[in-house]
C-alpha cells in the first residue's frame, strides 16, 4: 500500500490541481476538501470526472462530460418514509415561494424546506427518486417558463434547471415523472391573447436544460392534472375556456414521445383536482368546474376505463395537490366553498383500499395553490 503524508500541494502555477499518481489508499481520520464555488462559479472548461462542492445547492457535484450532476446517495426513506414536498405558491392576495416538506408514512404538521428561486404562482412540480422540479408560473405582472429544482434528500433553497418550451402558468397538477424522466402539460398565457395549451414537454430530470417537445394533449387546457407508473403518465379533467370543464382522462407511454391516447373518463367534469399514484393505482381528488368538490376516484393505470368511487376528502376544496407513497397518497391546500377561504389542510388516504380521507396534520401556512412531489411516487 502506497502512502502520501504532505499537509499541502499544488501545482507549480498555482492556477489548478496537481496531478499526483500512484496512489491507491488515502488514509486519514480527519477530512477531504475539494474544490468549493457557486454555480457560477463552475470551471468554464470542465473535463469529465471533475467533483467540487456546489455551495448554492450544498452538495457534491461532478461533471458527466455533458453536464454537472449531483453527487447523490438513492435513499427512498428518509426519517423512516418517503419525503413529500408542497411548494406553496399563493396564499391570497400574494405570491410565495415557501417549500413544505412531510414524511408520508408519519402524521403531523409540515416543516420548512427552503424557497423557490423567485415568487410566483400557477406551477407544477414532479420528481425522480432523488430531485424535485417545479416549473412555469405567473409572477403577476407577467407569465414564466422557468425550471427550478431542490434535491429531495436535503433542504435548502431551489436552483434554476432551465425553461420550459413557452412561456405560461400550469397548474398544480400539470405535472408527472418517471426515475428519468420530467412532464409539463397544458398551461395558460394571456398575451397577446388568451391562450390554452395542448403543449406536452419533457426533460431528463438528473441534468439540467430547457424542456423539449414530447406531444400533444388531446385538446387545450388548463387546470389538468395528471400521476404516472414507471410506464404510463396520466392526465385528467381540465379547464379548455372560462367556465368550462371536461372530464377527458388521456395517457402517454413516458419512454417515447407522442400524443395522447384516450384512457376513459372522470365522473363529471373537474378541474383545480389533484392526483397521486403507486405503481397500480391513480386517485383524482378534490377539485371545481361546475361546484368545488371532496370526491376522491381512482382508476387502475394498466388498463382503460373510467375512474371509480374511492371516497372523500375532509373537505371540499379545489387547487389541492398531491403527492404519495407506495401505499399512501396525501393531500394539501387548496381553498374550500364559499368565500373560497385558503387552507392548510393536510388529510391522507390508503391507496390500495378505498374510503375516506383522514386528518394528517397541516401545510406552516395556508397555502391557495401548492405544487407537490415526492420520492416515492409511483412513476419510480
Amino acid at each position: 500500500m502506497s502512502k502520501l503524508n504532505i499537509g499541502r500541494i499544488q501545482n507549480e502555477n498555482e492556477d489548478g490541481s496537481a496531478s499526483v499518481s500512484g496512489i491507491s489508499t488515502f488514509s486519514s481520520t480527519a477530512f477531504l476538501e475539494v474544490p468549493k464555488g457557486t454555480t457560477a462559479q463552475r470551471p468554464d472548461n470542465p473535463q469529465p470526472g471533475m467533483i467540487r462542492f456546489n455551495t448554492d445547492g450544498g452538495h457534491l457535484e461532478y461533471y458527466t462530460g455533458d453536464f454537472w450532476d449531483e453527487v447523490l446517495v438513492e435513499n427512498n426513506t428518509l426519517d423512516g418514509g418517503n419525503r413529500g414536498l408542497f411548494s406553496i405558491i399563493y396564499t391570497a392576495p400574494s405570491n410565495q415561494n415557501v417549500i413544505n416538506y412531510v414524511t408520508i408514512s408519519t402524521l403531523g404538521n409540515a416543516q420548512d424546506f427552503g424557497d423557490l428561486v423567485s415568487q410566483t404562482r400557477q406551477r407544477s412540480a414532479c420528481s425522480s427518486s432523488t430531485r424535485g422540479l417545479v416549473a412555469g408560473g405567473y409572477t403577476g405582472p407577467a407569465f414564466i417558463n422557468s425550471i427550478d429544482y431542490i434535491t429531495i434528500s436535503s433542504t435548502g433553497n431551489a436552483l434554476d434547471f432551465g425553461d420550459l418550451s413557452q412561456i405560461r402558468g400550469i397548474s398544480s397538477g400539470g405535472s408527472c415523472a418517471s426515475s428519468t424522466r420530467g412532464l409539463f402539460c397544458g398551461g395558460y398565457y394571456d398575451t397577446p391573447v388568451s391562450t390554452r395549451f395542448n403543449i406536452i414537454d419533457y426533460v431528463t430530470i438528473a441534468s439540467t436544460g430547457n424542456a423539449v417537445d414530447f406531444g400533444d394533449l388531446i385538446q387545450g387546457v388548463d387546470l389538468i392534472t395528471s400521476c404516472s407508473s414507471s410506464i404510463r403518465g396520466i392526465f385528467a379533467g381540465g379547464r379548455p375556456s372560462p367556465g368550462t370543464s371536461i372530464n377527458i382522462i388521456q395517457y402517454i407511454t413516458i419512454s417515447t414521445t407522442g400524443n395522447t391516447i384516450d384512457f376513459g373518463d372522470l365522473s363529471t367534469g373537474r378541474t383545480s383536482l389533484a392526483s397521486c399514484s403507486n405503481s397500480t393505482r391513480g386517485i383524482f381528488g378534490g377539485g371545481g368546474g361546475p361546484a368545488i368538490v371532496n370526491t376522491i376516484e381512482f382508476i387502475t393505470i394498466s388498463t382503460l376505463g373510467n375512474a371509480q368511487d374511492f371516497g372523500d376528502l375532509t373537505l371540499s376544496r379545489a387547487s389541492v395537490s398531491a403527492c404519495s407513497s407506495s401505499t399512501r397518497g396525501v393531500f394539501g391546500g387548496g381553498y374550500g366553498v364559499s368565500p373560497f377561504p385558503d387552507v392548510n389542510v393536510i388529510d391522507y388516504i390508503t391507496l390500495l383500499t378505498t374510503g375516506n380521507a383522514t386528518d394528517f396534520g397541516d401545510l406552516t401556512q395556508v397555502a391557495g395553490q401548492s405544487a407537490s412531489c415526492s420520492n416515492g411516487h409511483g412513476g419510480l
